[in-house]
């Protein structure tokens, strides 16, 4: 595997789960890995060290590059990153676990982004495939490293992929079919500009060729007006209008279709899909598109009456007193918590804040006026979150109690408090997690812990 690596020293920047099983991998094969990561205590360190890889640990971590001639980047360090911009210019090559792999893989590729809904996507994508014996292969961002299995994927299987803006901010690979789900302020702490954030996204597909297909939202403006610089096969979906000539659009009467060039197939009722909220009826829409010329219809009905969801993903917890408990801990945007607040017919209890990446929360202000009953605000975020409710022409202080907590075990104990029966408590942070904790999903773990102890 990977013999133009050979006879190369390799840095390997990061050692979570994304990298653990590449940086094994390589060992084994005998080439010069050493690994560089902040962190200085490691329970695979010595595991590391046992399969012969040398180490570059704390502050000093990237001191380490200088010797690399190969530099295998982890998402969470952005690409611009003085020491990467000084190893490139010496000549270094600065690449990723999932740029090498595209580059060796033959197999067939989904790769999806977008703001929201891109893991459910990703996962309904493969799903649907399965389900039509095929064998899929799921990665990216989602965690699971795939150039260390290169061998065990055949030329027949199928890739799905997740890719973030980190990921795709260093990428050009051209994928089969790319899947754009819509764009909206994300990521700005690091980005800087939306500008920046809207060029990364774009190269899921600026480098694909006249045989690809590439599958935009035709309801999110930023998305639509990539259209024209499209040169593969172009697919649309929408829940507003009917995509023409191809795409997946929901009817008027509430059934999703796709339209192939004036041939309209129906697939089921939105009430049959099993996951809530009109935003996973668009994910739908994009997974129908994406995987159309693959798939029998019946695939896709038989996984939206079956599946019922990805972890931390408006995640039934549990319910007390009558009162239903839901995790959102993936809603890190304003969009992705007014998704949220739209998937239930009630207006409900939400527990919001934590790390600020920079974006507007002016957003939150109507929606959460209209469709909340009780805020309760931590973190870093809190101030933000409650002055764009507050500073909204809506906002009636006798329509809507906010409450600021100091942990998550306080919020939770407050929205207890003044939940009734009837009543739905969630976990919609519109921010990130790194104030508190490591990811969302640790949140989100959190949440689930404190709720099932109560």
């Amino acid at each position: 595997m990977l013999e133009f690596l050979k006879d190369k020293k390799i840095a390997i920047i990061g050692a979570g789960v994304s990298h653990k099983d590449l940086i094994i991998r390589l060992c084994n094969e005998g080439f010069d890995i050493t690994v560089c990561d902040k962190k200085e205590n490691n329970d695979d360190f010595v595991k590391f060290l046992e399969f012969g890889a040398k180490l570059s640990l704390g502050e000093n971590y990237l001191d380490a590059l200088l010797n690399a001639d190969i530099i295998f980047r982890t998402p969470g360090l952005y690409f611009n990153h003085p020491t990467l911009l000084e190893a490139r210019k010496n000549g270094k090559i600065v690449t990723s676990e999932l740029e090498v792999f595209f580059k060796e893989n033959k197999a067939q590729t989904f790769a999806v982004t977008g703001s929201d809904g891109k893991t459910t996507t990703t996962n309904l994508i493969a799903k649907i495939l399965e389900q039509e014996n095929k064998k899929v292969h799921l990665g990216g961002n989602l965690g699971k490293a795939l150039l260390p299995m290169i061998d065990e994927i055949s030329d027949d299987d199928m890739i799905a992929v997740e890719l973030s803006s980190f990921q795709l901010m260093s990428m050009r690979n051209a994928f089969d079919t790319s899947v754009i789900t819509n764009i909206t302020p994300n990521h700005l702490d690091v980005h800087k500009t939306m500008t920046e954030y809207i060029e990364c996204k774009k190269n899921i597909f600026l480098h694909q060729d006249a045989f690809s297909r590439t599958v935009l939202s035709a309801d999110n403006e930023i998305v639509n007006g990539f259209s024209n610089q499209i040169r593969g096969k172009l697919i649309k979906f929408s829940i507003i209008n009917i995509p023409s000539p191809f795409g997946a659009f929901l009817r008027n009467d509430g059934v999703l279709c796709y339209n192939n060039n004036g041939e309209v197939i129906s697939y089921l009722h939105k009430d049959e899909i099993k996951i809530r909220g009109m935003h996973n009826v668009e994910n739908y829409l994009a997974a129908i598109a994406a995987t159309f010329d693959f798939v029998d219809p019946k695939a896709v009905v038989e996984v939206a009456k079956t599946f019922g969801g990805v972890p931390h993903r408006i995640e039934f917890v549990r319910e007390i007193d009558g009162v239903k408990y839901y995790n959102d801990s993936i809603a890190t945007s304003p969009t992705r918590v007014i998704a949220g607040l739209r998937a239930f017919d009630e207006r409900i209890i939400v527990i919001a804040g934590g790390y600020d990446k920079n974006i507007p929360y002016e957003p939150l202000g109507e929606p959460v006026n209209t469709y909340v009953k009780c805020l309760v605000t931590l973190g870093a975020t809190a101030e933000k979150i409650e002055n764009a409710v507050k500073n909204h022409p809506s906002y009636n202080e006798e329509n809507i109690k906010i409450f600021r907590a100091k942990d998550l075990e306080e919020a939770v104990e407050i929205a207890k408090n003044n939940a009734e029966t009837g009543d739905i408590i969630s976990l919609s942070p519109a921010s990130a997690s790194f104030d508190l904790y490591r990811n969302f999903e640790e949140r989100g773990e959190h949440f689930k812990s404190i709720v099932n102890a109560l």
